[in-house]
C-alpha cells in the first residue's frame, strides 16, 4: 500500500513538473533562407522526438470562380510521389523509418508534417524538400486522387450526419468573400480543370517564400539548419504571392435558412454571426465567450438546457476563427420533443445576459483558468508546437511569438471586455439562423 502511494504521489509529481515545464516559456529560432523559406526551430531534448512541418499560405481562398477545391485536391495531390520517390511510397517511406504524417487544409492554409524518431529527421526534411522541390503531377495522379476526394466528399460531407453544417453556414455569411465555397468545394470544378491549371496553381502558390518550414523536438540547432539549406536551399523561390482581401458588406437584417439532411435524425438549431479574423483581440475574446456558453456542464447553455431544462441534447458556441474574418456559431440538439425555436429563445436569453450583466468574478476565474489549460493541451506534443509556431508567423504579421504570448492576452482580457463584445458582435439583426432539419435535400 505504501508503494502504491509514493507511485501515485510520483506520477502526480511527474504531472505537475511536465504541466509546469510545457507552460513555460517556447524557446526558438528563426531565420529566412536566400529563396524566401522562413525557417524555425524549437529545441527539445526530453523525448527522442522530431516533428517536421511545412505550412504553405493558401487555402480555399486563394482559388478562383470555376476552381474551387484546388487547395484541398493539392493536400492530396503532393502525396503522389517526387522525381526521387516513386508513386504511392510517400507514407510507405515514413511508416518504414518509425514515423507517422498527415496533412490538412483550411481555407487559409495548408499543412504537411511527419513526426519521427529523432535520428530519423534528415528523412523528414528530405521528403518535404522532395514535395516543394519537384513533386509528379501528372494526369496519372489527377485521375487518382480524383476518386479519392471524391470519397472523402462522401463519407466526411454528403454521407455524414451535420457533415455539410459548416459549409451551409459559410455558404450564407459569406456572399462576396471566397469563405462562401468552402474547403472541399465543386468536385465539377476540379473535374473540368486541366493539367495546366494544376500546375500553374501549384508553381503559383507552393513556392519556399509562401511556406513556413518548423522543426520541434529533439535536435540539434546547428546541425539541423545546415541540413535546411541543404535540403532547402536549392528549390528556387517564387514570384511573391499577392493577396487581396475581399471585404464582405455588413448583414442589414437577419438571414433565415432551413436546410435538410438525409443523413440526419435530430434537427439542429444554430445562430451563426460575422466577426473579426483570428488575428485581433476579439477573436481571443469571443472565444472566452464559448467557454462561458458552452464548455464544461457549468457552462452556461449546458446547465440551463441540457441539465436543468433538459429541452437539449447537446449545446455548442465555437468561434471559427479565419484569417480575414470569423464566423461564430452556437446551437442546440432538442431533447424529449422541444421545439427548435424554444431552444432559440434560451439561447438568445444567455446572449442577452453577457451583453446586459458583468459575468462573475468567480465564472471569471474559472475562465482564466480553462484558457490556460486549453494552452497547455495544445502545445503538449513536439507537432502542436510546430503548428502553433507556424500559425504565428503566417497569420499574425511574422509574429512567430504569438505563442508566448497568446495567454497573457487572455488573461489580459477584462470582463468588461466580454460584455462589450457580446454587444458588438452578437446581433441578432446581423446573423444568420439555420434550420439543419432531418429529411431529403431540397433543391437549391
Amino acid at each position: 500500500m505504501q508503494i502504491r502511494k509514493k507511485v501515485w504521489c510520483a506520477l502526480i509529481a511527474a504531472t505537475c513538473l511536465s504541466f509546469s515545464a510545457r507552460a513555460q516559456k517556447v524557446e526558438f529560432t528563426e531565420y529566412d533562407l536566400p529563396n524566401g523559406l522562413h525557417v524555425i526551430l524549437h529545441t527539445d531534448h526530453h523525448a527522442p522526438v522530431v516533428a517536421v512541418s511545412v505550412m504553405y499560405h493558401v487555402g480555399s481562398k486563394n482559388e478562383v470562380a470555376g476552381r474551387t477545391g484546388f487547395a484541398h485536391f493539392f493536400e492530396h495531390l503532393l502525396f503522389e510521389g517526387s522525381d526521387n520517390i516513386k508513386r504511392g511510397q510517400f507514407m510507405k517511406i515514413v511508416s518504414a523509418n518509425g514515423g507517422t504524417n498527415n496533412a490538412n487544409t483550411t481555407q487559409d492554409r495548408t499543412f504537411y508534417f511527419e513526426v519521427f524518431p529523432s535520428n530519423y529527421l534528415e528523412t523528414g526534411l528530405w521528403l518535404e524538400s522532395e514535395r516543394m522541390m519537384h513533386p509528379v503531377i501528372n494526369d496519372i495522379g489527377v485521375k487518382t486522387q480524383d476518386e479519392v476526394v471524391k470519397e472523402e466528399r462522401r463519407q466526411s460531407f454528403d454521407n455524414r450526419p451535420y457533415g455539410n453544417f459548416i459549409n451551409i453556414v459559410a455558404r450564407d455569411l459569406f456572399t462576396a468573400h471566397p469563405y462562401h465555397n468552402g474547403v472541399i468545394g465543386e468536385m465539377k470544378d476540379i473535374d473540368a480543370a486541366k493539367l495546366d491549371e494544376f500546375k500553374q496553381f501549384f508553381k503559383q502558390y507552393y513556392v519556399p517564400n509562401n511556406a513556413v518550414l518548423t522543426i520541434a523536438g529533439d535536435i540539434d540547432p546547428i546541425k539541423t539548419r545546415a541540413l535546411t539549406s541543404s535540403y532547402f536551399g536549392p528549390i528556387p523561390g517564387g514570384p511573391a504571392v499577392v493577396y487581396h482581401k475581399t471585404e464582405e458588406p455588413p448583414l442589414s437584417k437577419p438571414i433565415v435558412d432551413t436546410f435538410y439532411d438525409a443523413n440526419t435524425q435530430i434537427p439542429l438549431i444554430a445562430v451563426a454571426y460575422r466577426v473579426p479574423g483570428r488575428d485581433s483581440r476579439d477573436a481571443k475574446v469571443m472565444q472566452m465567450i464559448s467557454n462561458i456558453l458552452s464548455q464544461g456542464g457549468s457552462s452556461r447553455l449546458y446547465k440551463k438546457m441540457v441539465d436543468d431544462k433538459k429541452e437539449a441534447l447537446q449545446v455548442l458556441a465555437f468561434n471559427y476563427s479565419l484569417e480575414d474574418y470569423g464566423m461564430y456559431i452556437i446551437g442546440a440538439l432538442p431533447n424529449n420533443g422541444a421545439a427548435p425555436d424554444v431552444l432559440k429563445k434560451d439561447i438568445d436569453d444567455e446572449i442577452v445576459k453577457l451583453q446586459t450583466e458583468l459575468i462573475s468574478q468567480e465564472d471569471y476565474d474559472k475562465l482564466e483558468n480553462q484558457m490556460e489549460d486549453n494552452y497547455v493541451n495544445a502545445n503538449s506534443r513536439q507537432i502542436g508546437i510546430a503548428e502553433h509556431l507556424a500559425d504565428g508567423y503566417t497569420f499574425d504579421h511574422k509574429h512567430t511569438n504569438d505563442l508566448n504570448e497568446e495567454l497573457a492576452v487572455y488573461k489580459s482580457i477584462t470582463r468588461e471586455e466580454i460584455k462589450d463584445a457580446a454587444k458588438k458582435y452578437l446581433d441578432a439583426n446581423q446573423r444568420l439562423v439555420l434550420y439543419y432539419l432531418p429529411g431529403k435535400a431540397k433543391a437549391k
